[in-house]
């Protein structure tokens, strides 16, 4: 699956906005995807570091227009936490090497709210 078919659409609500200081981001995801496939999609899109994917699938309602009942389609919604202090990590590579991840990541997803 591509990235640009796991995110949907930002999800915006009070909470959402509350939530995006903390660096936490509301996303609707596709059904199939799995938090590491989303977790992947959002650093490839918005070219962030993710910490945590949170994963909850919604039920949806049931609706009446006159006489006619329906219902309105299940979505799963994706909480994506992201590393709001990036900073270079440093590893051991082979022959005891200290090596330094050279990567550089943003510190908030700009495009979310479409600035």
């Amino acid at each position: 699956m591509k990235a640009e078919e796991i995110i949907i659409a930002p999800v915006v609500t009070e909470k959402s906005n509350d939530n995006m200081q903390e660096g936490k981001y509301t996303f609707e995801v596709n059904k199939k995807a799995t938090k590491v496939e989303i977790a992947n999609a959002v650093e490839k899109l918005f070219e962030v570091k993710v910490l945590k994917v949170n994963t909850m699938t919604v039920r949806g309602k049931n609706k009446r227009v006159g006489r006619y009942e329906g219902k309105t389609p299940d979505w799963k919604k994706a909480i994506v936490t992201i590393d709001t202090n990036p900073e270079a990590k440093t590893y051991l590579a082979k022959g005891g090497k200290a090596t330094k991840m050279n990567k550089k990541y943003k510190d908030s997803i700009d495009e979310f709210m479409g600035a």
